[in-house]
């Protein structure tokens, strides 16, 4: 349990908390005090979720949500208020992502079109809808999940130009609700251990070797840095992205590895 309560009395909602990283957000922020509404597209899971948390003593609600579709999330904000009063934080955590084609041209349009409105837009319609009452708070604050995708070629070409996206949309917004008291900034994480990489351990091997701090990211990790950005400790910024990513994308490592080679030989 967290040592603190920087979220004491806040009304929260996190899209795409059934699992990994917003489960891990979800339940950071209420372990620090919020009152968290879990939303996702999968009703079983996320109610699973959402009971956990309770189980711990922690404030906690589950709906369903598809931030594809504008009325399910205009519903999920209002329950949000109702349930709790208030929207404080919302943290945008859903988001696409469909394996490339093998040829780029091969590519078919409904893929991407689901990436980019899933991961892109729908953070866009969360943020819209959450916006009157993240500004009638006083302490407004909306955290997005990002990626090094958007900043380096990791492949998945419709989610990587989704989350660069969002790196656009952080500072646009950031700038244009400013003035109405509300702070916008985005989280890029790089590799994080969750279910998506379930049975694929020697994958995440040859990634942390990668990696300059030496491993892979968890949940925990990204959970800490919205944390962070949604309290009060981070009052001065906005429309910034910081990245959480090990130094994947500070330090070339496999360059730096094959020029060392080369002057050992």
């Amino acid at each position: 349990m967290a040592d603190t309560k920087r979220f004491e009395g806040y009304g929260v909602l996190v899209t795409g908390a059934a699992r990994g990283i917003g489960a891990a957000i979800a339940r950071r922020l209420a372990d620090e005090g919020a009152r968290v509404l879990l939303t996702d597209a999968d009703p079983a899971e996320v109610a699973r979720t959402a009971g956990a948390l309770r189980e711990l003593g922690l404030t906690a609600e589950a709906l369903t949500c598809d931030v594809a579709d504008r009325t399910s999330v205009e519903a999920a904000v209002a329950h949000a208020v109702d349930t709790f009063g208030s929207l404080d934080v919302l943290v945008n955590c859903a988001a696409s992502c469909t394996p490339d084609t093998p040829l780029f041209e091969d590519g078919p349009d409904d893929a991407w079109e689901r990436d980019l409105d899933i991961t892109l837009t729908g953070t866009y319609r969360c943020c819209r809808a959450a916006l009157p009452h993240l500004a009638a708070s006083g302490r407004g604050a909306v955290v997005s999940i990002g990626s090094v995708n958007a900043l380096q070629d990791f492949g998945n070409h419709a989610y990587s130009a989704a989350k660069a996206g969002l790196l656009s949309l952080t500072r646009t917004m950031a700038a244009h609700v400013a003035g109405r008291g509300v702070r916008v900034n985005l989280v890029v994480p790089g590799t994080v251990r969750t279910s998506a990489w379930e049975g694929r351990d020697e994958e995440l091997e040859t990634m942390r070797a990668l990696y300059p701090l030496g491993r892979v990211g968890e949940p925990d990790d990204i959970a800490a840095a919205v944390a962070f950005l949604a309290s009060r400790e981070a009052a001065w910024i906005t429309g910034t992205a910081l990245t959480v990513d090990g130094g994947v994308t500070a330090v070339n490592t496999g360059f730096l590895r094959a020029t060392r080679q080369e002057r050992d030989i």
